[in-house]
């Protein structure tokens, strides 16, 4: 427990508030030149630093893909007879997209009670630092570390990890190891410690019905006229209905795993009243199904309207997939589905943002994780099969064959898009209590675990 207790202490000194000050304060955006040179900064002035203090041979390569940035490595070998563990953080930070509140600014760290407020604070540089804090914590105790250390941070997962997928496959045998642990997006909520084994994926789509390059007077042409906006109303109901259901069943997962299943059985997840498929429970949806979102309309003006019927009117929406849906089949699926139901002049076109992956509950990994943390922490951990929004998950479980077992350190009410973006100070201390206790124990993890 003195381990542990050095955790705790760590944070409640100020010392991880003060160095988590430090990384906040560079601006590093991936989508702007001014923050490809933070960026930069960032690898050579913090994160080479701190892999180098860890005993890391660290190289920067260069991304494969013009559109994002550089990878940093770093690499601890032990004994080639020692366990490898891989670890993963990303450097860059999303800008800014609105006024944060009277007092606060996104590159001062800010604390407000249990609040610390700050860009990147929650997404990703507190929880990386979490990561990094506990295995300085445990080589400083020990000695040595026990097992074999790899940490990549790349600087472009805000914008969709360019090059990341090329990058691992190139370098399969400088990222080869037995498990990845990282951090990143929310608990379950804030009072539950959590433990997901991936991440689902994003199909953007577009519907498009352009009828006509001008608006024309609704009283003249009421009637005789195909309102593109009620046009477009129609089509997108007919894919998901006004309760949030999925109305064309290529667009879902052939199954819910009976794993899956009991993973979620215990998981209260709050839900509006009436939404969603019933057949379902609230952490079903979220966790282990798909859903089609609405994430924006566009039909003549709302702040202005004219009496005229619009020429054109469109619409993003968003289908949030899980493992095992073939995603593939979406596109073609939606275009025959529209053609039937008579929208064949509703043009469509989709970008699969990120792809869904995840480990199986029932892996061996996730056994081990769950029990070490459960008792760490003093109560259940929760299991999620994957958390519900996007990460690169896919390049460790499909590239590299890694089991991944994410441990987040944050909650999800962080507003970590948003302005106002904040790590909670309970959730920081108990995070790198769980870190460490679990990167303390993976030296010691069953053999039959590794590759």
């Amino acid at each position: 427990m003195e381990l542990l207790d050095q955790a705790r202490a760590h944070v409640d000194s100020g010392a991880f508030f003060t160095e988590l000050a430090r990384l906040v304060a560079y601006p590093t955006v991936s989508d702007v030149p001014e923050g490809r040179a933070a960026i930069q900064a960032y690898l050579d002035e913090v994160l080479t630093p701190a892999l180098t203090a860890l005993g890391c041979d660290v190289t920067q390569h260069v991304n494969p893909d013009p559109a994002g940035g550089p990878f940093l490595v770093g690499v601890r070998v032990e004994s080639p007879e020692l366990p490898t563990l891989l670890c993963y953080g990303h450097a860059d930070v999303v800008g800014e997209a609105g006024q944060w509140s009277d007092g606060l600014d996104p590159w001062t760290l800010t604390a407000d009670g249990d609040r610390w407020y700050g860009r990147g604070t929650a997404d990703n540089k507190g929880q990386h630092l979490v990561n990094l804090t506990a295995l300085r914590l445990l080589l400083a105790e020990r000695g040595k570390l026990g097992f074999n250390l790899k940490f990549l941070f790349e600087t472009g997962e805000e914008i969709g990890s360019p090059g990341l997928d090329e990058f691992a496959a190139q370098q399969r045998d400088l990222l080869s190891a037995d498990v990845l642990i990282a951090s990143d997006g929310p608990r379950l909520d804030a009072a539950t410690p959590t433990l997901f084994l991936g991440a689902r994926g994003g199909v953007r789509l577009t519907l498009d019905a352009d009828l006509r390059p001008d608006a024309a007077h609704s009283g003249n042409w009421g009637g005789i006229l195909r309102n593109p906006a009620t046009t477009l109303a129609a089509a997108i109901a007919s894919l998901v209905d006004g309760h949030g259901r999925v109305q064309v069943p290529e667009l879902l997962p052939p199954e819910l795993p009976e794993s899956v299943r009991a993973a979620l059985a215990d998981v209260v997840v709050d839900a509006d009243e009436g939404w969603g498929d019933h057949r379902l429970t609230p952490a079903e949806r979220l966790y282990g199904w798909n859903t089609l979102e609405v994430l924006a309309l566009d039909a003549g003006n709302a702040d202005r309207p004219v009496n005229a019927i619009p020429g054109r009117a469109r619409a993003v929406l968003q289908l949030r997939y899980v493992a095992g849906t073939d995603v593939d089949c979406v596109a073609p699926a939606i275009r025959k589905h529209l053609a039937a139901q008579g929208f064949s002049m509703v043009s469509l076109s989709a970008d699969t943002s990120f792809r869904a992956s995840r480990t199986p509950v029932d892996n061996p990994w996730a056994s081990w994780a769950k029990s070490t943390l459960d008792a760490v922490a003093g109560r259940p951990v929760a299991l999620l099969p994957n958390f519900g929004g996007g990460l690169p998950n896919h390049v460790f479980t499909d590239i590299l064959g890694l089991a991944t077992l994410w441990l987040p350190h944050s909650y999800p009410g962080c507003l970590q898009h948003a302005p106002d973006e904040h790590l909670l100070a309970p959730v920081a201390r108990e995070g790198l209590v769980l870190a460490t206790a679990l990167f303390g124990a993976f030296s010691s993890a069953p053999p039959t675990l590794r590759r």
